[in-house]
């Protein structure tokens, strides 16, 4: 077993490279979907529409690199921008790590498998609707993007998750 620390726990948001910023995503696709902010008093409220560039199966953008000039409001996440969002979803994994919290045992990094973040039922696959069919965002406010689902709380897998067979 190794004692070396995984630079996600070893660095401040601020230190990380850029390859580790990007493995810290954990492709659910949450911080891609439309929010609505209330003008009088700042509320926000989640919809389950994302945007028209992330794909709804694979939960990534389909023109990454290209997806500020594509999609002009799409936020550039920095590490500023993620100790300011009260956006970010509460199992943003940028958002936990600028928390001081420790990654759950669901993300990818931790786990070592992409799908564990769908296993879990943090993506928005199967939940989600594209900006391209939605109409009015109002129609698909979703409170889902706002909680975390049972049992993918913690940096542990549940109890029944993980267990080999005698």
């Amino acid at each position: 077993m190794s004692d070396v620390t995984p630079f996600w726990d070893a660095k401040p948001l601020e230190q990380l490279s850029p390859s580790e910023w990007e493995a810290l995503c954990d492709g659910c696709g949450r911080c891609c979907l439309h929010k609505l902010r209330d003008p009088d008093d700042g509320a926000l409220t989640y919809t389950g529409v994302a945007c028209r560039l992330l794909d709804l199966e694979l939960c990534r953008c389909t023109d990454y690199a290209r997806r500020h000039a594509r999609v002009p409001d799409c936020v550039r996440l920095t590490p500023e921008e993620v100790h300011q969002a009260d956006w970010l979803p509460p199992t943003c994994a940028y958002r936990l790590r600028a928390e001081g919290k420790p990654l759950p045992w669901w993300h990818p990094l931790v786990s070592g498998d992409p799908e564990s973040v769908h296993q879990a039922g943090i993506s928005v696959r199967g939940r989600a609707i594209s900006e391209r069919v939605a109409g009015a965002l109002e129609d698909h406010v979703a409170s889902w993007p706002r909680r975390w689902p049972k049992g993918a709380k913690g940096a542990k897998p549940p109890p029944s998750e993980g267990r080999t067979r005698p």
